[in-house]
Order: C-alpha cells, then structure tokens, then sequence
C-alpha cells in the first residue's frame, strides 16, 4: 500500500465533519427562518407552500445526519470524540425534527396560527435556530471559546423564555377556550413547539462539554 494512502487512512477527517455540521447548521437557521413565516403568514395556501419546504428542509436534514454516521464508521481520527460527534449530530437532527413536527402539527390539526402563544414561540424557535447555527460555524474556533459560550448562554435564555410563554399560554388557554377539541388541539402545538426550544438546549449542553474537554 502507498504510503500516502495509508497517511490518508489516519488523517484527521477535521473539514469532512466540520463541512457536514456547517450544512446541518445553515439548514437549521433556514427552517428556523420559514417556521417564523408559516406562523405569519394569513393565506392558508401559501402556509401550506411554506410547510412543504420545511418538511423538504427537514429530509435535507436527516441526510446530512446519515452522512456524518457513514464518516464516523470510516475514519479512524475525527476533530474531536466521536461520541460527541454522535450526540451533536442526534442533537442536531432532533433540533430539524421538532420543528418540522411543529410545523406538521399546526397543519394537522387545523390550527389557526394567528395566535399569540404561538406566534411569540415560533420567535424563540427562529432566534434559537439562529444561534444554534452561530454555535456550530463556530466549532472550528474551539481554541478560542468565548464567542461559542456567548451563543450558548443565549440558547439557554430562550429556553427559560420559551417555557414562561408555554405556561402562560396554557393557562390562557384553559381560561378562556370553552371547546374541549380545540384545547387538546392547540394544547398539543404549545407542547411540540416548546420541545422544540429544549433542543436547541440539548445542543448547547453538547457543545458545552466538548468546549471543556477541548478548549
């Protein structure tokens, strides 16, 4: 075997994962960024337009996931613990799958968006987005950490956020919605989209321990 293929085979694969992880993240941000605007957006036709590219987004998604696998199993050095490398892209991949689940719950269900609860937590949903892709571009500057702790901190704010909105919305909503589908129904939306600002927690608390271990 040539010696420089056997070089290859030890190499460290840093710009294959980190590459995978910037299109994870530029997929997020973009599905954060469409989610805000179903949520606006009053013609139901077009709502429906939006959620097909997020459901799209989100297939787009679990690619890249399956991708980043396929590398673990075939490099031997990696940029940094391949458990870590593991969790970041199930992390990530759930991130993708909550919000789509979000969006497919409001179109399920049938529920008007126009809705304050709602709307203020697809804001969250879209900032977390943001930050968490800011995170991620962020991986190959492990050495230099401050930057990454600032997002992440941010990442935690909004969580706490997102769950004061989700306990005021349900509270206004057994207050004042006497139609006992229509609560389960919009009830079921709150939930999956404050699941989905936990997320974006879960990547930050992965990020976080690779920053101890590496920085």
């Amino acid at each position: 075997m040539a010696l420089n293929t056997i070089l290859s085979i030890f190499l460290p694969k840093d710009k294959v994962f980190y590459n995978l992880f910037e299109q994870t993240a530029r997929n997020i941000s973009t599905m954060g960024l469409r989610f805000k605007d179903f949520v606006y957006e009053d013609d139901g036709n077009k709502r429906h337009i939006i959620s097909k590219e997020i459901e799209d987004l989100e297939h787009k998604n679990d690619e890249i996931t399956h991708q980043i696998f396929q590398e673990l199993g075939k490099n031997f050095i990696t940029p940094f613990d391949r458990e870590d490398i593991h969790y970041l892209a199930t992390a990530m991949d759930d991130v993708a799958d909550y919000i789509y689940a979000s969006c497919k719950k409001i179109q399920f269900h049938g529920v008007n968006p126009n809705d304050d609860g709602i709307q203020k937590l697809a804001e969250i949903i879209c900032q977390g987005a943001i930050e968490v892709s800011n995170v991620i571009m962020q991986l190959r500057e492990l050495k230099r950490p401050e930057k990454i702790m600032e997002s992440i901190v941010k990442i935690n704010s909004l969580e706490n956020h997102a769950d004061n909105i989700f306990d005021v919305s349900i509270k206004e909503l057994f207050d004042t919605e006497n139609d006992f589908k229509n609560l389960i129904k919009r009830r079921e939306v709150y939930t999956v989209m404050e699941v989905a600002t936990d997320k974006f927690e879960d990547v930050a608390n992965v990020i976080e321990t690779i920053i101890v271990k590496y920085a």
